[in-house]
């Protein structure tokens, strides 16, 4: 039902570019920074394509013993920046 791809471009002085593809024709392009040492990625959407409700996202990966959290805000035309996905990726 849901499927996203895309490209992580990290950069030597922790900031991050990151252009997501999603199934449903939503296109995101986001920004942000990731800190190695505390394992966190915080990504801030610049652009949100193809989406006519969609105004903003915020991701943010977190490694916490061995398991990649991550939650996705967002915003819509109706709605401010609210929590809208949380999961846990467990390796097995």
């Amino acid at each position: 039902m849901h499927a996203e791809s895309g490209y992580w471009r990290p950069k030597p002085d922790g900031t991050i570019e990151v252009v997501i593809a999603q199934s449903t024709g939503l296109v995101e392009v986001q920004k942000g920074t990731y800190n190695a040492q505390e394992k966190v990625v915080e990504l801030q959407s610049e652009t949100v394509g193809n989406a006519s409700k969609v105004r903003e996202t915020r991701r943010v990966f977190e490694l916490v013993d061995g398991d990649i959290c991550y939650e996705v805000k967002m915003a819509t035309n109706a709605v401010d920046l609210q929590p809208h996905l949380k999961a846990a990726l467990k390796k097995v």
